[in-house]
């Protein structure tokens, strides 16, 4: 790292400003009966999913209602195997909720990957959901994608056409017969989405990585780039303007590989890439030449929040950064044992340490993630302008107020 580093003319950042506090909780709602996946928050409402844990209860996705974000109302839940015996033994990492208008839909339209509970052959790949009134989301449809589901997914409006990108990490993952790990669907017609292009990292890139395969997938508003973190291979930049046809652009090359998720600065300028390793941190890439990525800086929590982790009994990628999502000039990441962090990243090179939210411990139900039997362990983070939503693994769904304005 610190021959990249130099190389590259980037620093490694861990200020911590004399206003850097602890957030307290807003609100809170636990669901039970299992573990949490990621969270993410449309018009006023939380799209809570799910992650397997030993039992797989298939619990789909919750819907909160974030009027009061002091409490949040479970309203409705959907996507899950009671209610629909086709996804029984299955969990939904992640969902995306977007408007969109198109000649056979209006109204808001909610992607929800979908993947297989270890050791069954249970349903797998993503479904499609009208969630106009969250209160009663509608099933649309299911589209099974092999070899394996749709581990993260992204859904984009555009115009009177609507896309889901899915990456499938199976498709590429060492041991398997190789087919396309990011594939595009025309989800104009939601009820019969059409698969209409994908892309393989070629051997040419593939020469000297472990393990290359693509984990997850970010579009940009006029859906002209993708952003694919592809694990050793980087995060890799593609130019969808044509869906049929992606062009390979650039790609990163930090070395902490295990590039896992990505989030771009609302001018399109920089991109923060995670890295889901022991001890992994998010590293900021000037993209204004995607061919050529450029590593600006790498930010490093502030040492006495990663002892305190550890004195809790954190350890190995718990300690790591998992995903990142901006609002105005802050980053929220989501770092497992550490909370959120909140970040001043008006200056990308010198990123800045404002805050730290980290939930209150709650019981671990199947004793999977805590070395005692309680722990937070913070998966996914949704920053609005007046209220933040967090998703605990262990706790459910927690809401505080952003630290400052961006």
């Amino acid at each position: 790292m610190r021959t990249l580093l130099g190389a590259l003319g980037a620093v490694v950042f861990a200020l911590a400003p004399a206003g850097a506090h602890q957030i307290r909780p807003l609100g809170h709602a636990n669901p039970g009966g299992g573990y949490t996946g990621d969270v993410f928050v449309h018009k006023g409402f939380a799209y809570l999913s799910s992650w397997h844990g030993s039992a797989c209860p298939s619990q789909g996705v919750r819907v909160y209602d974030l009027t009061k974000p002091s409490r949040p109302r479970h309203v409705a839940t959907f996507a899950d195997g009671a209610s629909n015996l086709a996804v029984r033994g299955t969990w939904t990492e992640k969902t995306i909720v977007q408007h969109a208008a198109t000649p056979s839909f209006k109204g808001e339209l909610a992607a929800v990957s979908f993947q297989n509970c270890p050791g069954t052959n249970s349903y797998r790949g993503f479904g499609l959901y009208d969630v106009t009134n969250p209160r009663s989301p509608k099933e649309l449809s299911l589209i099974r994608t092999d070899p394996g589901g749709s581990h993260e997914i992204w859904l984009q409006a555009l115009g009177r056409r609507a896309y889901v990108y899915t990456a499938i990490p199976l498709a590429e993952f060492p041991g398997h017969a190789p087919s396309p790990g990011f594939r595009i669907f025309n989800a104009t017609d939601p009820r019969h989405p059409v698969e209409v292009g994908s892309w393989i990292a070629p051997d040419s890139l593939r020469a000297g990585k472990r393990a290359v395969f693509v984990h997850s997938v970010r579009v940009n508003a006029p859906a002209t780039r993708a952003y694919l973190s592809y694990w050793d291979l980087g995060t890799v930049i593609l130019d969808i303007s044509n869906p049929a046809h992606p062009r390979y652009l650039g790609r990163t090359t930090d070395t902490q590989g295990f590039a896992h998720s990505t989030a771009i600065t609302p001018n399109g300028k920089v991109l923060i890439e995670t890295h889901e390793t022991n001890g992994g941190r998010p590293s900021f890439w000037d993209i204004s030449k995607p061919t050529r990525p450029r590593l600006l800086s790498v930010f490093r929590p502030p040492a006495r929040l990663v002892a305190a982790a550890r004195n809790r009994g954190a350890a190995g990628f718990t300690l790591g950064v998992h995903d990142p999502k901006i609002i105005g000039t802050r980053a929220y990441f989501s770092w497992y044992a550490l909370g959120v962090l909140v970040v001043d990243i008006s200056n990308p090179r010198h990123p800045r340490f404002v805050a730290q939210f980290l939930p209150p411990a709650s019981r671990d139900p199947d004793n999977e993630f805590c070395a005692r039997s309680s722990c937070s362990y913070t998966w996914g983070v949704y920053p609005t302008r007046t209220y933040v939503a967090a998703a605990d693994m262990v706790g459910g769904l927690w809401t505080f107020r952003p630290a400052g304005r961006g």
